[in-house]
């Protein structure tokens, strides 16, 4: 494996030869490896286009160094060397050969008084050629589906934080695996230091870095389910120092509470992560030494379950009419009954099928492992069984290794002699931490079949990586038309997938249109769209003639970081219809018509497909670009408390729920608990935090997609049940947060509480420095800024980008459906509603709502309502006057005293869903139907009538006080404007006198002056309005001019 670092080019560097010019050269260093660029003699903007190579030492972490690209200026005749500039580029941000693209970075001083200036461009990539199996162990990059292989470890839902702690406990131990319920795998992990050092140790590396190991299909299967991001610097093995649980009590269920209580968040206090009873299921466990304690599950509760492996048989008897049998087994506890599949004419089947049942739910201490010969007609053939008693089976909790399966001969069905035949069978009581668990059967699941089956398990999906494609349409050439006797008025449409742009038609008729106009798309990893360009004449308003076309693959576009220029091309156009010609046709049209188009993809915008107000990731496209991540978030879906019947199955309600977590690229999904109001789900899952400024969105809602749905009922929608939004920047760090948070749903007969979620919540801030340091920088990458888009087209593309990942994850197995992606992303946000209009304005009012408590005390104070207050701001007001100096300090150490006060009085909750600031408690039935109406609406005529006149006596009001404010601005207009010549003349005549008066006379004797004639008794104040407010209202504007 090589580093290589591609030296292109430099920009405008300081002139160091006493000519104006310089020599420049670059050398390179990593890890005591030097390695320097030719010299190009007298230029400022050098070209080297020259590659470096530096070894990698795979037993080393890579993760916290840097490459250091200096820039030297040659001096000759003497020899030496001027410094031009550095450039340090963590090791982080090394992306794999074929991802690479140039990017300029600004050259930075080495000392203080180093007179430094420009930019040089590099393209830094690992290049797999000494060594094809080995790679660095850098943070792993997002692939594409056409680059990711089978094998999901290796796909972006690879995990990547480690449970171990030292280096030489990877050396010591047997590379297994250790799968937790967030996927922790120490074969692809970092190691991470105690937590302990972490304040002392923040600038020494904590990793070592391994290369990738195999690992075995079980494995592959749970961290496929459950990823978790990497996260250095942090051990999920072991709670931070610090990290408390909140004590609370559970609220009584049997309570009956207000109405507006309940809506409100509830402490819980669940036992989180339990400990091991010693000695296990029935008291012949495997765990000794006291009380054992999975760590990497403190967020949630342990829930036990009895898993049955059953791996295969050998030696079965055959059937004496077939002389062969039709195998399968059948696990039997209690009520409960589990099968394999059967295999047909197999006297030695593998079945490699786990099997699991709920302790809770266990009915019987005997387990019976019956094998038996499936038959066409009649009952299947009993071929022999093996029990088991549940006081003697075995308990087993990762990271153990996994429990071996054995050979055991069959008995007959009484159990009083062995059969031929043999079977291989594991046992064993675990928990949900197990690697079998998410793939397994479970007997809570037993009725669910076909693409049921793995709709009501666990999964994690990773949102595509999405680009803007930028088509910048310049110019056409020789465009020939198809009617000669007129002058074509040409536009150009563009398409990508499903999205059309149009261009502006040229505004002159020409055969050589120019537009120069910018189109946007947004377009998905792997390209599987076409970037495709037609040349259009509008004929007439309903009739466009195609003029030439030209699809190109997005594959081919250059990939930009910046705002730097990119290339433009000319692109022959092809005749409409060209293509079905034969070949002997096309030789003989020769068509000469071209287009000039600049296209690239932009790797320095974040695609948004959620609204900015509840944005979970902030990261440019190109993660050459990403900085590294201030901490982890952790969250435990532990259940859900009453929820209400979502559908009727077999005459009575029921609710299948599950609940879908998003926050950046990483969709969650836990498995669907069926039939119950109260499900358990325990899972833990884990994503790295860029910017605590972000919002992680939960939502819970109820499978109808489970293989038992009637036929010819239509096509079935996953419903509503709730949603949860928690802002990380609310969280306290290293803090537990245990919660019940209302699911409440606005239905068009009111707002409706569906249940409780409970959740834990645990942010990990892995640097306060760097936090705080996130705080002054922009909360969008730079290009929004320096290249914005219009909001007309932040809002399609957000459109468009919704749909795109929507289509996407629908093609997933299971597939994360269309409306769950929809209610997650809150695709109707921007939809009119007129409670949303009433919410927002008295989201404004509580906003100067205390400009006005300001306003009426200080009346107050004016009309010496407390003579004592009056007295004291007097004292105060001439304090300030005579030392206006202390204004600002007083100012700024008021802010701090408040602040400090209201430290007693801070949030102790996560922020919730409020009823009343959503003016959902007391909106008029008609404006809820209203909001939930289709577009364009479905109503009939006389309700449309009706709420267009609301809505026109709603703009009415609206009208006036935008009209009263102009009117007010006018009025200050028209001082100086000599509309009313007295009013103008007036002013004049006064600003003059104020103008000498301010000269000749002390500002603090005017403000003096001012503010006692402003805090005057009320004896010598006058009810009538003052003079400058009369003077004001008698000034002209223009509302006498309006129709």
């Amino acid at each position: 494996m090589k580093l290589v670092v591609e030296v292109v080019d430099a920009h405008d560097l300081m002139p160091k030869d006493g000519e104006g010019s310089a020599s420049p050269f670059v050398e390179v260093d990593f890890e005591n490896q030097s390695s320097r660029t030719k010299t190009v003699q007298k230029n400022l903007n050098p070209v080297w286009n020259q590659k470096l190579f530096f070894n990698l030492d795979k037993s080393k972490s890579y993760q916290h160094q840097s490459i250091e690209v200096s820039v030297y200026n040659e001096r000759r005749p003497i020899p030496g060397r001027n410094f031009l500039g550095r450039v340090r580029i963590p090791c982080s941000n090394i992306v794999k050969k074929g991802e690479e693209a140039y990017q300029a970075f600004q050259l930075e001083k080495k000392w203080f008084s180093s007179f430094v200036k420009g930019e040089i461009g590099l393209k830094v990539y690992l290049s797999p050629e000494s060594k094809p199996n080995s790679i660095l162990s850098l943070p792993p990059q997002p692939q594409t589906p056409q680059s990711a292989p089978s094998n999901p470890p290796k796909s972006p839902s690879k995990p990547e934080v480690s449970a171990v702690n030292t280096p030489r406990a990877i050396a010591s131990k047997p590379e297994k695996e250790i799968s937790t319920f967030a996927a922790i795998e120490t074969s692809s992990s970092p190691v991470i230091a105690d937590n302990s050092r972490e304040s002392t140790q923040a600038e020494e590396p904590k990793e070592a870095f391994k290369e990738p190991v195999e690992v075995n299909v079980e494995t592959t299967q749970h961290v496929y389910k459950h990823q978790v991001q990497q996260q250095p610097g942090l051990s999920l093995g072991k709670r931070p120092e610090g990290t408390f649980l909140t004590m609370h009590h559970q609220a009584n269920p049997q309570a009956n509470p207000s109405h507006h209580e309940d809506y409100e968040l509830k402490d819980t206090n669940p036992q989180l992560g339990e400990r091991w009873p010693n000695g296990g299921y029935g008291g012949r466990g495997w765990m000794s030494g006291g009380e054992r304690f999975a760590s990497t599950y403190d967020l949630v509760e342990q829930m036990f379950y009895l898993y049955v492996r059953v791996a295969k048989a050998k030696d079965l008897p055959p059937s004496a009419i077939t002389s062969s049998c039709d195998p399968y087994v059948e696990v039997k506890l209690g009520n409960y009954k589990g099968r394999t599949k059967h295999f047909e004419k197999k006297m030695n089947p593998e079945w490699n099928q786990v099997f699991t049942f709920s302790k809770d739910r266990i009915q019987s201490s005997v387990l019976e492992v019956l094998v038996k010969d499936k038959e066409t007609v009649g009952r299947d053939d009993y071929l022999g069984r093996v029990v088991f008693d549940l006081n003697e089976v075995p308990t087993r909790v990762p990271p153990d290794s996994p429990l071996a399966p054995q050979w055991y001969r069959l008995e007959d069905r009484r159990g009083e002699g062995k059969v031929r035949g043999e079977i291989m069978v594991a046992v064993w009581m675990g928990t949900q931490a197990d690697e079998a668990f998410p793939d397994a059967w479970h007997s809570d699941a037993a009725f669910v079949h076909g693409e049921g089956v793995s709709s009501v398990r666990s999964k994690v999906y990773v949102s595509p990586k999405l680009w803007y494609l930028r088509v910048n349409v310049i110019e056409a050439q020789d465009i020939i038309p198809n009617d000669k006797s007129r002058m074509p008025e040409v536009f150009v449409k563009a398409q990508v997938g499903n999205q059309v742009l149009k261009t502006k038609t040229c505004p002159t008729p020409t055969l050589n249109p120019l537009w120069n106009e910018d189109l946007v798309f947004v377009a998905a990893e792997p390209f599987e769209e076409q970037l495709a360009l037609t040349v259009e004449d509008r004929v007439y308003a309903s009739k466009d003639d195609v003029l030439g076309r030209i699809t190109l693959p997005l594959s081919i576009f250059e990939k930009r970081l910046d705002h730097r220029p990119v290339h433009s091309k000319w692109f022959n156009l092809e005749k409409f219809g060209f293509g079905v010609l034969d070949a002997d046709r096309r030789k003989e049209l020769k068509f000469s018509s071209r287009i000039h188009i600049r296209v690239c993809l932009e790797g320095g915008y974040h695609v948004l497909d959620e609204s900015t107000m509840y944005i979970s990731d902030q990261r440019p496209t190109s993660r050459q670009l990403w900085k590294q991540p201030v901490g982890i978030l952790e969250v435990g879906i532990l259940g859900a408390q009453g929820l209400l019947p979502m559908k009727m199955k077999d005459g009575r309600g029921s609710t299948d729920a599950y609940v879908v977590a998003r926050y950046g690229q990483k969709w969650v999904r836990t498995r669907t608990i069926l039939e119950t109001f109260s499900p358990k789900w325990n899972e833990q899952y884990t994503w790295e935090v860029y910017d605590p400024c972000t919002v992680i969105t939960l939502g819970v809602l109820d499978n109808c997609h489970l293989g038992i749905e009637k036929p010819g009922a239509g096509v079935a929608r996953d419903s509503r049940i709730g949603k949860v939004r928690i802002r990380l920047s609310s969280l306290e760090a290293h803090r537990i947060y245990t919660h019940s948070y209302p699911l409440l749903v606005l239905h068009p007969n009111g707002v409706k509480k569906m249940g409780e979620l409970q959740l834990a919540v645990r942010f990990t801030s892995l640097s306060l420095a760097h936090t705080i340091y996130l705080y002054g920088h922009s909360l969008l990458p730079k290009m929004h800024y320096l290249h914005p888009f219009t909001v007309n087209q932040v809002d399609n593309l957000r459109y468009q980008a919704m749909n795109i990942v929507a289509v996407r994850l629908s093609r997933a197995e299971p597939p994360l459906r269309k409306e769950v992606v929809e209610y997650m992303l809150d695709v109707d946000s921007h939809m009119w509603s007129m409670r949303r209009s009433k919410a927002n304005f008295f989201r404004i009012m509580s906003l100067i709502s205390g400009a006005i408590s300001v306003s009426r005390w200080f009346g107050d104070v004016c009309h010496w309502k407390n003579p004592i207050t009056s007295v004291l701001v007097h004292v105060l007001f001439l304090i300030l006057i005579w030392y206006p100096e202390l204004i600002l300090p007083t100012i700024f150490l008021y802010m701090f005293l408040i602040g400090l006060w209201n430290y007693r009085f801070r949030p102790r909750h996560p922020p919730h869903m409020d009823t009343r600031l959503s003016w959902a408690e007391a909106v008029h039935p008609d404006e809820l139907d209203e909001e939930f109406d289709t577009f364009p609406t479905s109503k009939p005529q006389d309700i449309v009538r009706m709420r267009y006149d609301r809505l026109r006596s709603v703009a009415g009001r609206i009208q006036t006080v935008v009209g009263d404010i102009a009117t007010q601005g006018e009025r200050f207009q028209s001082l100086l404007s000599w509309r009313d010549p007295r009013a103008t003349s007036l002013f004049i005549v006064f600003s003059l006198c104020a103008a000498v008066v301010l000269y000749v006379t002390p500002f603090k004797v005017i403000a003096l002056v001012a503010g006692l004639y402003m805090l005057r008794h009320p004896r010598f104040r006058s009810k009538l309005p003052s003079v400058p407010s009369n003077f004001f209202k008698r000034l002209p504007a223009r509302t006498d001019s309006l129709l």
